[in-house]
């Protein structure tokens, strides 16, 4: 490869030193490179702490971009800045060896602080405000944001006690105070690949992927991919307080990581030693060793951290789901009906049933809790919307048609149904648009009910400008305990919405029948100021 290789980076002293160190080893194996430097968000929002300006990647989606537009062949980013999913066509490509990983206080003065009983510290990181109040919970800590000068620059012009920095940030553009004037924090878990430099290009590029491979450092890479994996496991983010670390000494890999709440008083750990071939879940373990202990509980209130806009979600979503949301928005939520599956007696299906309708995914679940596959022997099965297609294909069978309602599916049976008669599978609470245009058109209906929906109401406080619904069951449940007063409610779907509009002024509903897509219409009604 004779081309010159351009190299994207950031503006900042620290980027540049990142950049220019990937281009002299590039040079080293006899290889041109050129420096294009690209600012990020993260670089031009200075005002707000990383977790508050709500946008995942702000270090490296300008490179991201670059990149897919061939402006830059690679991006050189500090690992711990990049999502652990990265944009498709992009793909990781090398991680240098990793430096410090420590996390440092630089003190204004001396360390004289400790024995007083308060202390202000600064840090732009929810993840080392956390550790410090955890640690010492008499301190205040304030934000601090910037390129590295410019957060020295603030230390020495406010009265602050001191601020944490990365240590390999310091050591690398010769910053890092001398011994007096700094704190090694050993006991302070660092950000997933703290101290690691990583190397991103186009998956399509197979000729330059070769090349910039041979700078990938083994062991690090090995680490630090435990570190991000744990991090994916747990959903977390910028705006999650995470730690993780891993290192290898004598064929022996040992790992650390811990979930904390924003203000100190919370922290779930996990600490393992396995040898190093024998690394290959210890990232999941972990992270569902700590989920099964409440991180799950830290994370879901961590969404809700200083926020102006509250919704309430009528059923539980993932952590994944409400990171979407806007960071000015939180989102509070609780399981309005409960499933139950009803036991199925064998007879129901012993013979071969011609044509079966479902019209819900708790239906397809209900059969598969009561029977094996090899035992649902349906000719025609006809379903309600195409992620009940997908369960039923994958565990039942063939889907000889699909609708997006109940009443289009039935008006399709009654011009395709050559055998008037269908065995419908659903709930104790099921609608009745479907059995009642099929009696209406001479169609016998074998109603079997599957799995009841019980209604579990909750009060919800008056402070939430939302609410979000995902079945007409889950209004009636919210309206035996609420009234309906509420400045906006938002619908999975035009049949739940229907619902709404009897009892509530302003209805919003999703452009696709997916949680995903619900919340989308959340962001766009509360929009970020």
């Amino acid at each position: 490869m004779k081309k010159i290789i351009r190299i994207g980076t950031r503006s900042s002293e620290l980027a540049l030193w990142q950049a220019n160190t990937v281009a002299q080893q590039l040079n080293h194996l006899e290889y041109e490179t050129e420096i294009v430097k690209i600012d990020s968000i993260g670089d031009d929002v200075l005002n707000k702490p990383i977790y508050e300006i709500g946008t995942t990647g702000v270090f490296t989606k300008n490179l991201d971009v670059a990149l897919l537009n061939d402006k830059i062949d690679i991006a050189v980013h500090s690992l711990k800045d990049v999502p652990t999913v990265l944009p498709k066509g992009i793909m990781q490509v090398a991680v240098l060896k990793r430096g410090s990983f420590h996390d440092v206080l630089v003190l204004k003065n001396n360390q004289d602080f400790f024995a007083n009983k308060s202390a202000i510290i600064a840090t732009g990181s929810l993840r080392r405000k956390a550790q410090w109040l955890y640690r010492y919970p008499n301190h205040t800590t304030t934000d601090l944001r910037g390129n590295v000068n410019t957060r020295l620059k603030k230390l020495n012009d406010n009265d602050w006690d001191g601020a944490i920095f990365a240590m390999a940030g310091l050591k690398r553009i010769n910053l890092l105070p001398n011994e007096d004037s700094h704190l090694r924090l050993d006991w302070m878990l660092p950000a997933p690949a703290q101290g690691a430099v990583m190397i991103a290009a186009l998956e399509k590029n197979n000729d330059l992927t070769n090349i910039v491979k041979e700078l990938n450092d083994n062991e690090t890479e090995i680490c630090t991919t435990i570190e991000r994996d744990f991090l994916h496991a747990l959903e977390g983010g910028c705006s999650a307080p995470i730690g993780a670390l891993a290192t290898i000494k004598e064929e022996e890999l040992k790992f650390r990581g811990a979930v904390f709440s924003s203000d100190g008083k919370n922290k779930i750990e996990f600490s393992k030693t396995v040898p190093v071939n024998h690394t290959t879940d210890i990232a999941q373990f972990a992270a569902q060793f700590l989920l099964d202990r409440g991180a799950k509980k830290i994370m879901r209130k961590e969404l809700n951290f200083d926020k102006e806009t509250m919704i309430f979600s009528t059923k539980n979503l993932s952590i994944t789901q409400t990171s979407a949301l806007n960071t000015h928005i939180g989102i509070s939520m609780s399981d309005f009906i409960t499933i139950q599956f009803n036991r199925l007696k064998p007879v129901i299906v012993k013979k071969n049933i011609e044509n079966v309708v479902i019209t819900s995914q708790n239906a397809v679940e209900s059969l598969l809790n009561s029977f094996d596959k090899s035992e649902l022997d349906f000719t025609n099965i006809y379903c309600v919307g195409r992620r009940t297609k997908r369960l039923i294909e994958k565990n039942i069978g063939k889907v000889s048609h699909v609708e997006n309602s109940a009443e289009k599916l039935a008006n399709y049976l009654v011009g395709e149904l050559k055998t008037k008669e269908i065995t419908f599978f659903c709930g104790n609470k099921r609608r009745d648009e479907l059995p009642t245009i099929l009696a209406e058109n001479n169609i016998v209906v074998d109603e079997i009910i599957c799995y009841k929906t019980i209604l579990t109401p909750n009060k919800v406080n008056k402070n939430f400008k939302g609410i979000i619904f995902y079945s007409p069951t889950g209004i009636e449940s919210y309206l035996k305990d609420n009234d309906k007063n509420i400045e906006v409610v938002f619908c999975i779907g035009e049949t739940t919405a229907r619902e709404a509009r009897k009892h509530f002024e302003n209805v919003v509903v999703a452009k696709l029948p997916v949680a995903e897509s619900i919340l989308k219409s959340v962001n766009t009604y509360f929009p970020t100021k």
